[in-house]
């Protein structure tokens, strides 16, 4: 039996995935938060009032990308079997890269993209006090392997 996305009453529903193949699957996003310099200079030096705005971030993407499901509601839950999320600094620009892993029937895209958009607005939330400009720029996926439809790289 083919399932589509919508059901008879025309109403959304989620992918039957039963039939899929249990595979690796891996997704890469990413990201960029566009700040100014004092900005950036109060980061480094963990001058910002609510702490150390990069381990907070690294901290909320993890767990924003264990909850997709519970946020994006077509989303399968799935058990991961690694998140991992780091940043690259500019003068003015912190990248964010968030690689997601797991072994099962469906593929993490939305749980990368998730880590990273999460990790954006947790670094937005973060210095909003100091500079109300800042920029959120990019999300995008870069890389996902596994599954039917194989290796896609940006």
């Amino acid at each position: 039996m083919e399932f589509s996305h919508i059901n008879e009453q025309g109403r959304a529903k989620m992918v039957d995935v039963t039939e899929k193949d249990s595979t690796f699957r891996e997704a890469i996003a990413e990201g960029t938060v566009v700040v100014n310099p004092d900005t950036m200079a109060l980061i480094k030096s963990g001058g910002i009032k609510k702490g150390d705005v990069l381990a907070v971030a690294q901290v909320a993407g993890i767990m924003a990308a264990k909850k997709t499901s519970d946020n994006i509601p077509m989303c399968h839950p799935l058990m991961l079997t690694g998140v991992d999320i780091n940043f690259e600094l500019t003068e003015t620009e912190i990248h964010i890269h968030a690689a997601v892993k797991c072994k099962g029937n469906t593929g993490v895209e939305m749980e990368a993209l998730s880590a990273v958009s999460t990790a954006a607005l947790t670094i937005y939330d973060m210095c909003k006090a100091v500079q109300r400009d800042i920029e959120i720029q990019n999300i995008r996926l870069s890389y996902k392997s596994g599954g039917k439809s194989g290796v896609y790289e940006r």
